[in-house]
């Protein structure tokens, strides 16, 4: 339990302690000191309302969960949202500010022309320069007033006349500019760390293959090909699981220096449980875990959805054990909300499972995890997974699909010997990920000292 001091006369509007906690009252008191004009958040940027209750094919739908917390960065979603209730009209260089959990910091400065969740603010800037309004709408500044603003237990959120006069300092426009150019060439060495983050990684699935001795020969879609009736198998019928370059994906596999085994035969597969949103609480140690909490770099633990705690003897079932790996069952072809993610669980957390999701656990000793995790994650396996699932706007695979999916089976010296290769690439990876993170959080800082008058660009 917190405690703290309120006088009579300090009581302004609201009679609840929240808004009077100290971290608010110096974060108000800091930008105070601004030497800069202050001016109201709604004389700085129009609120825009233009609802839309139609889903245009040309249009991106934007939600809280495609926005990152702290970066602002947009992340598309693994299953493209076909319909929606209403939603907000937002364009190319508006700043999207939340409305729900604020504390989750998910402000972001529109790229494209789109719709967003009603449980965005759409601003406008028109007395700043728009990438200016997002730097501080998105910092600590903001959040420490904010998260003493929320109302609602179960659905935390601002109202909107408090958002409204959330006090903004106005430089000029030079030294916008240059906090712009500042975070500009932050985002930029951010982006550099992750592609040589990222090019890492895809040097994991040549460095798997050469291993097993797979060699992929190079894979064309062919306009024309030929199925006989006898070739015809699974109950399947369409042209695109027959399409040649899956049949030497499988041949290669065949050709590779180990034998080879159906996972089936090594892993049992569990898949989530369809949670309801009324089942969710805003906080506590149960996360659900969902296709999103599966990342390149593991399984993130971070969610902003919870069960209650007593959930994870009530479905046991669908718990998530250590060494577990989560696989996406629904997503795009490529991308990172792509079908086929895979993550394993190395740090002996506890969460329980969402739909759409499932859990693999070796059962078997003659297969590791982490080399079974590392092999999931090569493009060979997708390849399959994709020839496997139904695809219509998305991908969705199935149990079924997953489990025929051919592994060769090395002996265990060298299953981990690879593993401890990918585990060390992998660490590296990540190294360069919390280096791109810090980039921009020293930043973030240097502009909220600049904005302060603590430091001269």
């Amino acid at each position: 339990m917190e405690c703290f001091k309120v006088y009579a006369n300090e009581i302004e509007g609201r009679i609840d302690p929240n808004p009077y906690h100290p971290v608010r009252l110096n974060a108000i008191k800091k930008v105070k000191t601004s030497k800069y004009q202050l001016l109201p958040l709604r004389e700085v940027a129009e609120f825009k309302k233009q609802l839309v209750t139609l889903k245009s094919s040309d249009l991106v739908y934007v939600g809280l969960e495609n926005i990152e917390s702290n970066t602002g960065v947009y992340i598309p979603s693994a299953e493209e949202k076909e319909s929606f209730g209403t939603a907000l009209k937002f364009e190319k260089g508006d700043v999207l500010f939340p409305k729900l959990r604020p504390y989750l910091n998910k402000v972001y400065l529109a790229e494209f022309d789109g719709v967003c969740s009603t449980e965005f603010h759409v601003l406008k800037a028109i007395k700043c320069n728009n990438m200016y309004l997002f730097c501080f709408l998105n910092s600590q500044l903001i959040v420490n007033q904010t998260y003493y603003l929320m109302t609602g237990n179960t659905l935390p959120r601002l109202q909107t006349e408090e958002v409204e006069i959330l006090l903004i300092p106005i430089p000029p426009f030079e030294i916008q500019k240059k906090i712009v150019d500042l975070i500009k060439e932050a985002y930029a060495h951010k982006k550099s760390k992750q592609a040589e983050a990222k090019q890492l990684l895809d040097s994991i699935d040549d460095y798997v293959l050469d291993e097993l001795g797979i060699k992929l020969p190079e894979l064309k879609d062919k306009m024309v090909y030929v199925v006989n009736s006898e070739e015809v198998q699974n109950k399947r019928v369409d042209t695109f699981y027959y399409q040649p370059k899956f049949e030497e994906v499988e041949k290669a596999i065949k050709k590779g220096k180990y034998n080879i085994k159906p996972l089936n035969k090594v892993v049992d597969f569990i898949p989530g449980y369809a949670f309801k949103s009324s089942d969710y609480v805003n906080s506590g140690i149960i996360p659900l875990l969902r296709i999103q909490n599966i990342t390149d770099w593991g399984i993130n633990f971070d969610s902003n959805i919870f069960l209650p705690n007593e959930y994870l003897e009530k479905y046991k079932k669908f718990k998530l054990l250590d060494r577990d790996i989560l696989i996406s069952m629904t997503g795009a072809k490529e991308g990172a909300g792509s079908v086929g993610k895979v993550a394993i669980n190395e740090k002996k957390r506890v969460g329980l499972v969402n739909q759409r999701v499932g859990i693999l656990r070796v059962r078997l000793n003659e297969i590791k995890d982490y080399y079974l995790y590392s092999y999931l994650k090569t493009k060979i396996f997708r390849i399959l997974l994709i020839r496997n699932s139904v695809i219509s706007v998305q991908v969705n695979a199935s149990e079924d699909d997953i489990l025929k999916i051919l592994i060769p089976i090395p002996p265990l010296e060298i299953q981990s010997r690879i593993a401890g290769e990918v585990k060390t690439r992998m660490q590296k990876a990540k190294q360069l990920q919390e280096e791109a993170k810090n980039i921009l959080e020293e930043a973030k800082e240097k502009i909220e000292r600049i904005i302060l008058g603590e430091e001269v660009i």
